[in-house]
């Protein structure tokens, strides 16, 4: 089974899966709100990790948010996401100093 974050669909399909048009994929790529893997020929492909991100891009545009509105959004939930792993690695290794 493929990892979630490895590249698996090409942008037609990924497209598809969102109700998006292949030009929109293209714009967001080139604004930073997503980065698909690419083919060594630069074909864009796709993970389900990215298919969720356009999701939520599509999200965010239907409640009204522009692009740089939704950049910022994209960018505050990724660092929420890093600043919990951090505080689960400092709580695991206060537990571990505790039991020792």
């Amino acid at each position: 089974m493929a990892a979630r974050d490895h590249g698996v669909y090409a942008i037609s399909v990924a497209a598809a899966m969102v109700s998006m048009e292949i030009q929109n994929l293209r714009v967001y790529e080139r604004r930073g709100l997503l980065t698909p893997d690419r083919t060594a020929g630069g074909t864009r492909l796709y993970s389900a990790d990215d298919v969720e991100r356009l999701e939520r891009i599509r999200d965010l545009l239907a409640d009204g948010l522009n692009l740089a509105g939704i950049a910022r959004v994209l960018e505050l939930e990724d660092e929420v996401v890093r600043l919990r792993s951090r505080l689960d690695r400092a709580e695991g290794r206060a537990a571990g100093e505790q039991s020792a």
